[in-house]
């Protein structure tokens, strides 16, 4: 459950520019989450990482939840990486050069796809919270 709401969030505010947008009264919830993007986004990458990884080594169970939890999982690191791209690239790739230079070449490529991606992960934070009251 707290990874469905760690979803939903991010997606927010990846997706915050539509959302606002389409429904003005929701800027005064996300003007209240952006503050926190930067550590929202490391701890979606983070999660996503994680969710990868139990999902790969639960392959045995394949169903429905276990295909949505790995797409969750991959579209949580996608978005966790372009929200907290900042705080990463302050305290993790600050000494090495190379790897610098590599990250904000992948967050230039990745920018374009940070509001589909975060109205997915929205869509897919919902879904899985959906599938985890249901049983």
């Amino acid at each position: 459950m707290i990874g469905s709401i760690i979803a939903i969030l991010g997606g927010l505010i990846a997706s915050a520019s539509v959302i606002v947008a389409k429904k003005p009264n929701a800027k005064e919830l996300i003007d209240k989450l952006t503050p926190y993007q930067g550590w929202i986004g490391v701890i979606l990458a983070f999660w996503g990482v994680w969710g990868a990884i139990s999902s790969i080594l639960g392959i045995g169970s394949l169903s429905l939840a276990w295909i949505i939890g790995l797409a969750v999982a991959v579209v949580e690191f996608v978005v966790g990486f372009l929200l907290g791209y900042g705080l990463i690239s302050k305290y993790l790739l600050e000494k090495n050069e190379t790897a610098k230079e590599k990250g904000q070449a992948l967050r230039l490529k990745l920018t374009k796809y940070q509001i589909p991606a975060g109205l997915i992960l929205l869509a897919l934070g919902v879904l899985s919270l959906v599938f985890y009251f249901i049983g």
